[in-house]
């Protein structure tokens, strides 16, 4: 879901910003560094102080957010879809994301509820 915000200071390539503590997230934003390269950074938001205030310390701690360099940011599968977007095969993920109302909401629920359930899916995630 697309943040309507206007970051005093964005950064200067796209930026992905995750939870540092969590296992799961490691693990996930590992295989996401591998697939966008160089073009995507990657930072744990315990890692960011107040570089983003607009942005609410809790809202990071909930959600994978990608803030980008125009100040747009989003948040949930949104922001893993919108980062995998120059990616292929990857980037079929973020045609349909836009496209289509059904998988957009799909998406969206499928993330809150692993969002939820990350201590225990960790033990499953290789």
């Amino acid at each position: 879901m697309t943040t309507r915000l206007q970051l005093s200071q964005p950064p200067a390539r796209p930026l992905i910003i995750w939870d540092g503590d969590c296992r799961f997230c490691g693990r996930w934003v590992r295989r996401l560094r591998r697939l966008t390269g160089e073009e995507v950074d990657f930072a744990a938001y315990q890692e960011l102080d107040t570089r983003f205030p607009e942005v609410e310390k809790k809202a990071f701690a909930e959600a994978l957010h990608l803030i980008e360099p125009d100040g747009r940011v989003t948040r949930g599968a949104e922001a893993v879809f919108r980062s995998l977007r120059g990616v292929r095969p990857w980037s079929l993920g973020w045609s349909c994301y836009r496209r289509s109302r059904c998988f957009r909401r799909f998406s969206e629920a499928l993330y809150r509820w692993v969002a939820r359930n990350r201590g225990w899916l960790s033990r499953l995630t290789p």
